[in-house]
């Protein structure tokens, strides 16, 4: 028997959504984060939030084809910096605890993460 995938250690595509259900509300009402979402329309946000779960989704190993851009051309001008790396890390860590994200999973979601960094930030 083979071993599972982390989408299916994370519990498939519901577990992943729930993972986006917490996360995105904690990160767009952060004070410092916040700006990133400001004038989006609703529609827009949603669209976001839904390319965010396919696209972990397809990384984790899942049944999802990710049909969006890539994480450094979705980042290019957005001025992420550090400091706001390391608030959206808190955020994730504390949508994990929340989620009782067990230990090895918690750990693979961290290296995922890790891995986008030079992607994503550009300040």
């Amino acid at each position: 028997m083979s071993e599972k995938t982390l989408y299916e250690r994370l519990g498939g595509y519901d577990g992943i959504t729930a993972f986006v259900n917490d996360l995105l509300p904690r990160l767009q009402s952060d004070p410092q984060l916040g700006r990133f979402w400001q004038n989006r329309g609703d529609d827009g946000i949603e669209r976001e939030k839904q390319l965010l779960i396919d696209y972990l989704c397809s990384n984790a190993g899942g049944p999802v084809y990710y049909t969006g851009r890539d994480m450094k051309l979705s980042h290019k001008g957005m001025g992420i910096d550090e400091s706001d790396w390391s608030i959206f890390l808190d955020h994730a860590g504390n949508t994990m605890t929340a989620l009782s994200v067990p230990g090895q999973e918690r750990d693979d979601v961290v290296a995922f993460v890790l891995n986008l960094k030079d992607d994503i930030v550009e300040l």
